[in-house]
């Protein structure tokens, strides 16, 4: 048996490689509990003529199936990946579900599923927790470079500061509150239902086309219909033909920007703690992208918000108080001259009705002197954070949407101009100096940025221009301001110069002969604050941030499509001075010029003016900078700002008390204003 065996693995041996594994097999079946299979061998191979049949067949078969077992250990290679990757999945499914009880682990589920900004800032929140595991020296080091105590202002976390005052001060409800959002805060909904054209917008219908992740969506996979619903008619600064976008209402017009990212909703969640709702508080959300007179042309904004705070009053027997952000305190401003102003759009309130509704305005990071990033923004779509991109991200922009389309879609923006710095030369500088120029280096509270003060030159020479030929010349902000009406198309300087002004009115004469002139509104120097004595005025704003005040400019390539473009190779081809990210600090001079009372020209009414200068504190472990921050958009998170929106709001506004982190009040005083 063993010898007919042996003699059947070497006949195959030599006949075919192929059958190698089969004959080995055969071969190394020695084991005497297997006599049966080795009986069937016998009576398989006994026959000559049928060991060289099968022989036959056994070569055939390798030589046409050769390419075939190569994709089949091919497969099997893929098979084996999938199910070690299936495996890996598999295992830290079943890491997370043991490792939480049933009840947890749908949150952790939805939170993965659903991740945004307060989701990573949950990580931090967890990295906090284990961070004492570390060596002592990387625990020195964090605290070191931390934000210090937190207990200075309490926390930021939802509902915490409306449950802290309403337990420890006893704060309740009193005046009705109405929030006044700043530029590009309010979403943007389209409300046409064309069905004809390259661009039917029937497909968005109530769908936010700004302030909402569908317009993310449809910026990247329809830009052009996008930019169609988004821009505003060249010639008439409304609608373009058959197309209605408007500005969403209600408390979500402005509570998030996109899903996560919060904008009012931190203050609405403190303001409710203590009594607010929907009875006693109102989002006066708006179409950002109109000029202030549009406003009420086109939507009757200010009428309705006239009405609603007189109906308010009427029902409570409370007055109201105006809270605005950024742009939104400019809107305010326009909106206390146009009520008392006389005329077909006008609100024609009579002299005394700011001081019979309003109880109070709020200017939270305000931009009523405007801020010198808006004239970069229509000379050549740029600002810092474009600048500063690598070069392959500007390489991405520019592709997606380029400097040229980010000015084209700007310059029809009505609303955008108003932010246009105002005051010229006497707020922002000439050619040798500037009130806010730096003596040397200016530090902000975070030691590891420094901002280099300017060598030779001032943040009064706004715009430095490199001609082709290398020859530099020099600009303040009034004269590139000029510069860009003079060079850009007529409709776009019509519109500006029709409905914004950027001077300094020098007699109360001279202030008392605007009050009829709307174009002078959005102007507090060349307009004076309602002669209501028993208003009281608050602004509270962040320093201590580096914040855009000039630029370097050098001539544009030729595919960009634009004059001029920021010089991004320069190292100080933005340069920075103080405010919060945004706006500058000089545009706060006004309140403290307010402040002097009667003594000032634009305080006729002696309105109770008063200050709080918030220093940028951001937590590191924090997207959003924490309690403590300052930043434009973040401070309506931050502890203090709830904390202060909340005393006014409750009627414990005298207790509020000044605060000067910053030069500017010295600044102001030595202004000739």
């Amino acid at each position: 048996m063993s010898t007919n065996r042996t003699r059947k693995s070497s006949h195959e041996k030599d006949v075919s490689n192929g059958s190698n594994a089969k004959s080995t097999a055969i071969n190394d079946n020695n084991n005497n509990t297997d006599e049966e299979d080795g009986i069937e061998e016998v009576d398989l191979t006994h026959d000559d003529s049928k060991t060289h049949r099968r022989n036959s067949i056994t070569l055939h078969h390798h030589k046409k199936h050769h390419h075939s077992d190569t994709k089949a250990r091919k497969k099997i290679r893929e098979s084996r990946r999938f199910i070690f990757i299936l495996g890996i999945i598999f295992g830290l499914v079943a890491t997370v579900f043991f490792s939480t009880n049933k009840a947890s682990f749908s949150t952790e589920l939805d939170q993965l599923v659903n991740l945004n900004f307060d989701n990573l800032n949950s990580l931090f929140e967890d990295w906090k927790g284990w961070k004492d595991v570390l060596p002592s020296g990387i625990q020195s080091y964090l605290r070191d470079t931390g934000d210090g105590d937190d207990s200075l202002h309490g926390s930021a976390e939802s509902f915490s500061v409306g449950l802290r005052l309403r337990a420890a001060r006893n704060y309740t409800a009193k005046y009705n509150v109405v929030m006044v959002p700043g530029v590009i805060s309010t979403g943007l909904e389209s409300w046409s239902t064309t069905t004809s054209g390259d661009c039917p917008s029937i497909g968005y219908f109530r769908k936010r086309l700004w302030g909402s992740f569908f317009m993310l969506r449809t910026m990247i996979l329809d830009k052009t219909c996008w930019l169609k619903h988004i821009m505003l008619d060249t010639e008439t600064g409304l609608d373009p033909p058959n197309v209605k976008v408007r500005a969403a209402q209600g408390f979500e017009a402005a509570d998030f920007f996109v899903a996560g990212y919060w904008i009012w909703n931190k203050i609405l969640q403190n303001l409710a703690v203590i009594g607010y709702s929907p009875d006693n508080m109102l989002s006066a959300s708006y179409d950002w992208r109109l000029t202030y007179f549009d406003l009420e042309r086109r939507d009757g904004y200010f009428s309705k918000l006239q009405k609603q705070i007189e109906m308010t009053k009427k029902i409570s027997g409370e007055k109201s108080i105006l809270v605005g952000h950024s742009m939104g305190s400019q809107v305010i401003f326009y909106f206390l001259k146009w009520v008392e102003a006389k005329g077909e759009y006008f609100g024609n309130g009579g002299p005394n009705w700011v001081n019979e509704n309003i109880e109070a305005v709020v200017d939270i990071s305000g931009s009523s002197l405007g801020t010198p990033k808006t004239i970069p923004a229509l000379i050549s779509g740029e600002m810092k954070d474009t600048v500063q991109l690598n070069a392959l991200a500007v390489y991405g922009l520019e592709q997606f949407f380029s400097r040229r389309e980010r000015v084209d879609m700007l310059r029809t923006f009505g609303g955008v101009a108003s932010m246009f710095p105002k005051g010229g030369d006497l707020i922002w500088g000439n050619l040798t100096h500037a009130p806010d120029d730096p003596t040397n280096t200016f530090e902000t509270n975070d030691t590891s940025k420094e901002i280099d003060g300017p060598k030779s030159g001032s943040f009064g020479t706004f715009i430095k221009y490199k001609g082709k030929d290398g020859e530099e010349r020099e600009v303040t902000i009034d004269e590139s301001l000029e510069q860009l009406l003079d060079d850009s198309p007529s409709w776009f300087s019509n519109r500006v110069r029709e409905n914004y002004s950027h001077g300094v009115a020098k007699t109360a004469k001279e202030l008392e002969a605007n009050n009829q002139i709307q174009s002078k509104w959005v102007n507090p120097l060349e307009a004076a604050l309602p002669n209501a004595p028993d208003l009281k005025y608050y602004c509270f704003y962040g320093v201590g941030n580096p914040t855009e005040r000039a630029y370097k400019y050098v001539p544009a390539d030729k595919s960009v499509k634009l004059d001029y473009v920021i010089d991004s190779d320069s190292s100080d081809g933005v340069m920075l001075g103080d405010g919060d990210g945004t706006v500058s600090l000089l545009t706060h001079t006004m309140c403290h010029e307010w402040q002097k009372g009667s003594k000032s020209r634009y305080n006729p009414g002696n309105v109770s003016v008063k200050i709080v200068e918030i220093k940028h504190e951001p937590d590191r472990f924090d997207l959003r900078g924490g309690a403590k921050t300052a930043e434009h958009v973040d401070i309506l998170g931050s502890a203090e700002l709830n904390e202060l929106v909340l005393t006014v709001a409750s009627g414990n506004g005298d207790s509020i008390k000044d605060r000067y982190v910053s030069n500017l009040k010295q600044i102001a005083e030595r202004l000739d204003i």
